[in-house]
């Protein structure tokens, strides 16, 4: 009942802010980027939306924290674009947005494909290039990560394991254990990692809920929920519990909802809110 409680307090927040778009004269910018890399097989293109003001002379000297959402399986860069108003949504958090492309890869270092090391894309390249493109505050506090199923997944994998890049970590619906046996064939994950039956302690190791147990209390501030009807609710379940055995805190909330836009178009806008009042009280 408390979940159900805080999720229609964070839904009444969530309306509000949609309430809130600015008028399509004040909207920012949405772009495409492109960064060269040496851990993928090509460069990497990005979808970039900066606030409104964000080019004018009075906001030359302005830095902005930076979202990065990260997408599910079989989607690319323009996934949120096509969803969400990004140039509106940069201008109400007043933050730089930034939508890569997950290629499917779980956002991992693939032990077995050296032209998929995405971590590495995250940490080496990724980062310090939108921080020099873009006037953001280049601050782990000030920075926030979020996705969505094996964004999900990868956007708790990269903070916990980042806490210096990105100390706000959020997801919904993530799959965030992958060793259980329903999911070993699903989503390329073998491709990445190896057939689960010849490498089931690298698919272990690959797992954000195995991760948990080095994670520092207070090194992240974390947020995450998932639908009562998704088929990654009984793992984000085992999850919030494993991060209070460890002492970890934490925001888990749920409430009815599959897995599919309809339910993550509603909770998306409470998370960015959590990262905003990080933001504002971390500055």
């Amino acid at each position: 009942m408390k979940k159900h409680l805080i999720f229609l307090l964070m839904l009444a927040v969530a309306t509000a802010v949609a309430q809130a778009k600015p008028r399509k004269a004040d909207t920012g910018r949405v772009d495409t980027i492109t960064v060269a890399t040496r851990h993928l097989d090509s460069p990497m293109r990005v979808t970039v939306a900066t606030p409104a003001g964000y080019d004018s002379e009075e906001s030359a000297s302005k830095r902005y924290p930076t979202i990065y959402l990260l997408h599910g399986y079989s989607d690319d860069y323009r996934y949120y674009a096509n969803r969400m108003p990004l140039d509106s949504v940069a201008t109400v958090y007043d933050a730089v947005i930034v939508c890569p492309d997950g290629r499917d890869s779980w956002y991992w270092d693939s032990p077995v494909n050296p032209g998929m090391q995405m971590e590495s894309f995250f940490v080496e390249d990724l980062v310090p290039a939108v921080d020099s493109l873009f006037r953001t505050r280049q601050d782990a506090r000030q920075r926030g990560i979020h996705g969505l199923s094996m964004g999900g997944h990868g956007a708790l994998w990269l903070a916990l394991r980042h806490p210096d890049i990105w100390y706000n970590a959020g997801a919904m619906s993530g799959g965030v254990d992958i060793t259980r046996p329903e999911f070993h064939k699903q989503w390329r994950m073998a491709e990445r990692l190896g057939s689960y039956a010849d490498n089931p302690r690298r698919w272990g190791e690959h797992s954000v809920m195995s991760i948990v147990q080095g994670v520092v209390p207070g090194q992240n501030d974390i947020i995450f929920c998932c639908g009562s009807d998704d088929f990654f609710f009984d793992v984000n379940n085992a999850l919030s519990k494993n991060l209070n055995d460890h002492h970890i805190g934490h925001t888990y909330f749920t409430a009815p909802g599959r897995h599919d836009w309809n339910y993550w178009q509603t909770v998306i806008y409470p998370v960015l809110d959590h990262f905003r009042a990080s933001f504002t009280r971390n500055e």
